[in-house]
């Protein structure tokens, strides 16, 4: 089948079609894992760590365990196997049990009839604390080698020079994924000795192999189900409440359900890596990029996570799509007493793009170039190297094309409204029109697809033909970016059929589909879907002697020759495949090699009003054209585009997690501030679609890059509004008026 032949298929490819899940969430039907009930089932509870460093002297569970209704506590002692866990490193304890490592550690879980009695009973554990002096600075972990990764790459001639010299020194925040549905589970005994576990999880499987062993069960013995999730961003890779519910629901064979409160999930889940970033840029004196130094600092906390993976990011796009031909990076993640952090929307390419854009302008501005200008001048395409790994770039990528057409977009009309909410700071702080300065940012981002660096990474999946039609089978992770309806309308394209039904099948039931991150569901079950359909497809037609197939089932010259029923006859007809994305291998000791499988990039357009005097801001308008392959659902992917945006207006204006001495003062939605509807910028965006990706039917991923340079081009803007740069975000108020 061709692609316009797929693309003609009804709900196929390359249409809107209407998502499967979207209807009943928009009407509330749909049951999240927070909604999710068993009969008979206890309800749990956390206690946690009032300090960020410290020694457990002692607990004493005894007054929780005589409250009325309480069923059992759960410390340390009582976990029955492995006492560690971890996604990339089993560093992480079930229960902190002799030391304190972060502020709001797990020490203990309660189970009890009600919420309400386990919360008040796991208040009642009484605690005796050392408190120790903890290390919550990323640069002196740094110089004590508290290092997760150092991330040492070399490329290219290292005595090259350029005439035209900037530095700089940039931060960024800790930022929350602040899914809208905090984290909630269900463990369900088996009967047998096993357990069911309903979780917050982008990746079942990776959860499946930390927590059975930590119930010292066997795998078969535990079964991870795919279910329904508010939001996750990357807070849901790792471990939170899975173990803890299931040990409750085997030490007491009832079901078990935790359910975090909002100040919880703050506590309870990964955050964004806050960077510190050291930068030194030198061109000649046409402009072209001859040499970019960079030492990049980020803060993982106090369990490994995924810093590792998100420090090889952070340092592989430290440059940014652009041509370099001399380059020193220095990265580090850092181990610290602050909030562990973990996979986020961007995984280290954000924190990146803020210091390598906000360079790219400082020294436009010094050469006296176009900040725009400037980047077409270096910005990579197909047959450049990656500057940091030079790896050849063999997949399309359409850096310059993405950067013109953003700028050949129309801008907003003048403010022209003293209608408060329309200027900066709304109706809770006016600001006459008079005050307003207008200003217009730039940037450019590139980020990589898929898992790298040598991970065997795979996605399994099934295409079953039934009576009734067809069905995709996969324990891929929906977690509200459309993985569903892409899948059916793959399917769709691929037999030719109507009728595509979409199941999740639990870990024991379906292999591993990978995370549901790094911009890769797409590209990798897509891909496996489109594989099984494709083998479904050809051996159904071998059989039956067809030579098409649709929703009747099996054709010959325009007759039909094998009704769907025949066709199923002997039960349902059934195409496994694992698929994977082409190789990719570790770097060499200086950082080279095929790190990466594929790339994307995106350009932005900020338009920002700024009121210099406040220091208040209003983002009015992104615009942006991304490089997506093959827009495979359009209104989707412009969905993905206008949400990863809005995190980069966060990231940008408003959005910071506080932490002092390693405790968070702003786990709540009061304190920690989230861009709201009213927030929301006008956005305008332009799919670009290029042949030349491996990702089924030619798409790519495209969740990430909408974020990653998002937050740079509002930056740019805000800067030329009042005439000055600035080398943090989230940028506040006294960043603008220099008033504390």
């Amino acid at each position: 089948m061709t692609l316009d032949q797929a693309t003609r298929v009804k709900g196929g490819i390359g249409q809107s079609t209407i998502r499967p899940d979207g209807i009943p969430k928009l009407t509330g039907d749909f049951a999240f894992v927070n909604d999710l009930f068993a009969e008979g089932m206890l309800h749990a509870a956390t206690r946690r760590s009032p300090h960020a460093k410290a020694r457990i002297v002692s607990i004493d569970i005894a007054p929780a365990l005589a409250m009325a209704g309480v069923h059992t506590v759960i410390t340390q002692e009582d976990v029955p196997g492995d006492p560690l866990f971890g996604l990339e490193d089993r560093d992480q304890p079930v229960f902190a049990h002799d030391e304190i490592n972060y502020w709001g550690e797990p020490i203990a879980v309660v189970a009890a009839d009600d919420r309400e009695t386990a919360r008040r009973a796991a208040a009642a554990i009484e605690i005796e604390f050392d408190v120790l002096e903890p290390l919550t600075d990323p640069e002196e972990a740094e110089r004590q080698g508290s290092v997760f990764r150092h991330m040492k790459i070399r490329n290219g001639d290292q005595d090259l020079h350029g005439e035209v010299v900037v530095e700089g020194y940039y931060e960024t925040a800790m930022q929350d994924q602040a899914p809208l549905g905090t984290e909630a589970g269900l463990a369900v005994p088996d009967g047998e000795g096993g357990i069911d576990l309903y979780g917050p999880s982008q990746w079942v499987h990776a959860d499946h192999e930390q927590v059975y062993p930590c119930l010292g069960l066997a795998p078969e013995q535990v079964r991870v189900h795919p279910s329904g999730l508010g939001g996750a961003f990357g807070s849901r890779e790792d471990m939170s409440l899975q173990i803890h519910i299931c040990l409750l629901a085997q030490i007491t064979g009832r079901p078990v359900k935790m359910e975090y409160d909002r100040s919880e999930s703050f506590t309870g889940h990964v955050h964004r890596h806050p960077s510190r970033m050291w930068y030194r840029h030198e061109a000649d004196r046409e402009g072209n990029l001859v040499r970019v130094e960079a030492k990049i600092i980020l803060d993982g906390g106090a369990f490994m996570s995924t810093t590792n993976a998100v420090m090889a990011n952070a340092s592989y796009f430290a440059v940014g799509p652009y041509r370099v031909p001399s380059v020193q990076v220095d990265g580090y993640g850092v181990k610290t007493n602050n909030p562990t952090c973990g996979a986020m929307r961007g995984f280290g390419a954000v924190q990146s793009c803020f210091g390598y854009e906000s360079q790219m302008d400082r020294l436009a501005e010094k050469l006296g170039m176009d900040p725009v200008g400037l980047r077409l001048k270096n910005a990579l395409a197909p047959g450049d190297r990656i500057p940091t790994t030079g790896q050849l770039i063999e997949t399309a990528l359409p850096a310059a094309e993405c950067l013109e057409q953003v700028r050949l977009m129309p801008l907003p009309p003048p403010l022209d409204s003293d209608d408060p909410r329309h200027l900066p700071g709304g109706t809770g702080l006016t600001t006459p029109r008079s005050a307003v300065k207008r200003g217009v940012g730039y940037a450019l981002g590139i980020k990589n697809l898929e898992f790298s660096e040598g991970f065997d990474d795979y996605a399994e999946a099934s295409v079953v033909l039934t009576p009734a039609g067809a069905e995709v089978h996969t324990s891929a992770v929906e977690c509200g970016q459309g993985l569903m309806v892409v899948c059916q309308q793959i399917a769709r394209s691929a037999l030719g059929m109507e009728h595509v039904a979409f199941v999740h099948d639990n870990t024991s039931d379906m292999g591993s589909a990978g995370s549901t991150s790094a911009s890769r569901q797409t590209q990798m079950t897509g891909g496996a879907v489109l594989e099984a359909a494709r083998g479904l497809k050809a051996e159904v037609l071998k059989t039956h002697g067809g030579d098409d197939l649709n929703d009747e089932g099996v054709w010959r010259d325009g007759s039909l020759v094998a009704t769907m029923d025949e066709v199923c006859a002997n039960g349902p007809v059934t195409f496994h495949t694992q698929y994977r994305h082409p190789p990719t291998e570790p770097p060499n000791e200086t950082g080279q090699g095929n790190i990466h499988a594929d790339f994307a990039v995106a350009a932005h357009r900020a338009v920002v009003d700024v009121d210099p005097e406040l220091g208040l801001v209003r983002v009015v308008q992104i615009d942006t054209a991304q490089d997506v392959g093959k827009a495979l659902n359009p209104q989707s992917v412009i969905g993905q585009v206008e949400g990863g945006i809005m995190q980069g207006v966060g990231l940008a204006t408003m959005e910071e997690m506080v932490v002092d001495r390693g405790r968070i003062l702003n786990a709540n939605f009061t304190d920690y501030l989230l861009p709201t509807f009213l927030d929301a910028p006008n956005v305008e965006a332009i799919l670009i679609e290029q042949e030349g990706s491996w990702g089924p039917f030619g798409a790519k991923g495209v969740g990430e890059p909408p974020t990653i340079s998002s937050t740079p081009a509002i930056v740019a803007a805000i800067a030329d509004a009042v005439g000055k740069h600035f080398n943090r975000v989230p940028v506040r108020p006294q960043d603008i008026t220099g008033v504390l």
